[in-house]
């Protein structure tokens, strides 16, 4: 019986033409981009050839994305870095309470640093308003941290559309967004939407584990983590991991449109709730406006880690949060206020391009079969 992957939020297989790439690159066009010799050009053409491809998703202009090792370094440069760019700006950062934990551990940092820091909690639903992230910001506010897309509950936050709010009330904000779960998904325009700073990972879209990017608006000043050379316009110093920047690229080409994946998105969380939504023991926490990819579920009474081991003894993967959690009590589900036993009972489907309706009714059948076997213990 073939294996159901349904943990797409932490990490997703790499396509074939990313794997492609990368060997390729390493086998064949392997020089250091910074070198002066045509084996170095040719690296040095596959960055600049990845970069236009990241950048076209990122909807923003090639020399405004830098390469990274992935979503954590890009947040925690752009967070950290815009702050130690101005230390005499503001002293006060709005951000929410269910970001990633890159996101809320720098800003946890620069809270013991002085900083001040408001918190916004999700609504009920798990949705947070425009006019909520415009309305906590300030004069001296000196950072607005805000994801897209919640990598537990798939709520859609809509910080594009507080910008112009947030510019009229705190004009020195530096703008981030972390946009790694809704990267090569939904369509992105980092540009237009005027943010100063947006984070994206490879391995979310099916490239390689180690490269993301960091868009930086134009004119926008960071201080680098790492020093030690003028790489990646010296804001990402070092030399380039150029098989993984080249295969992220391919990955990003490789990806179908936003709306040919929503339409399939939508088509396999209708399969699954039509399994599953009519069964008492089951609580769905789906946020009004939602992305259809990430579902998030719980069943109180039993406890996820026993039907993670559950399921995966049948080859059926999916989690109980994020990756990151490392098996912890979920600090977004806490901090959303869900009852004790439903966190304790929580479960994330997270879909991608390659999944089916057939995965969709073996994941709904053993998660059946599993509420059935262990109740009984």
């Amino acid at each position: 019986m073939s294996q159901v992957y349904l943990d797409n939020s932490a990490t997703t297989r790499v396509c074939r033409e990313a794997a492609d790439k990368a060997y390729a690159m390493m086998t064949e066009t392997y020089g250091n981009p910074s070198s002066l010799h045509s084996l170095g050009f040719q690296a040095e053409q596959e960055l600049t050839a990845a970069r236009r491809q990241v950048a076209r998703m990122l909807g923003c202009q090639p020399e405004e994305v830098y390469f990274t090792s992935g979503g954590t370094e890009s947040n925690n440069l752009a967070i950290l870095g815009s702050v130690a760019a101005h230390p005499h700006g503001g002293r006060h950062i709005v951000t929410t309470a269910v970001e990633h934990s890159s996101v809320a551990a720098a800003c946890d940092r620069l809270e013991k640093q002085g900083y001040e820091v408001t918190r916004l909690v999700p609504d009920e639903s798990g949705t947070l308003t425009a006019a909520a992230i415009a309305a906590a910001c300030r004069p001296d506010t000196a950072l607005v941290a805000v994801m897209l897309v919640n990598n537990e509950t798939g709520a859609r936050f809509p910080l594009e559309q507080a910008v112009p709010a947030i510019r009229r009330v705190a004009p020195r904000a530096h703008i981030h967004c972390d946009a790694v779960q809704a990267a090569g998904k939904l369509p992105l325009h980092a540009g237009r939407w005027g943010v100063d700073s947006m984070a994206v990972s490879a391995h979310k879209i099916h490239g390689p584990k180690g490269v993301g990017a960091l868009y930086l608006r134009k004119g926008v000043r960071v201080l680098p983590r790492n020093i030690g050379g003028k790489q990646e316009g010296g804001i990402r110093c070092g030399t380039e991991a150029a098989p993984l920047i080249a295969a992220f690229g391919a990955a990003v080409e490789a990806l179908p449109t936003p709306a040919a994946q929503m339409a399939h998105y939508d088509s396999l969380r209708r399969r699954l709730m039509e399994r599953l939504g009519d069964n008492p023991a089951i609580r769905f926490h789906l946020p009004q406006g939602g992305v259809p990819y990430i579902i998030h579920l719980s069943v109180p009474g039993l406890r996820s880690e026993t039907m993670l081991h559950f399921l995966a003894q049948r080859e059926v993967y999916v989690s109980s949060g994020s990756a990151c959690s490392k098996g912890a009590a979920s600090p977004v589900l806490t901090a959303l206020g869900l009852p004790a036993a439903e966190i304790d009972g929580a479960l994330r489907v997270s879909l991608c391009r390659d999944n089916t309706a057939e995965d969709m009714d073996r994941f709904a059948e053993c998660l059946l079969e599993a509420m059935e076997k262990l109740a009984r213990r």
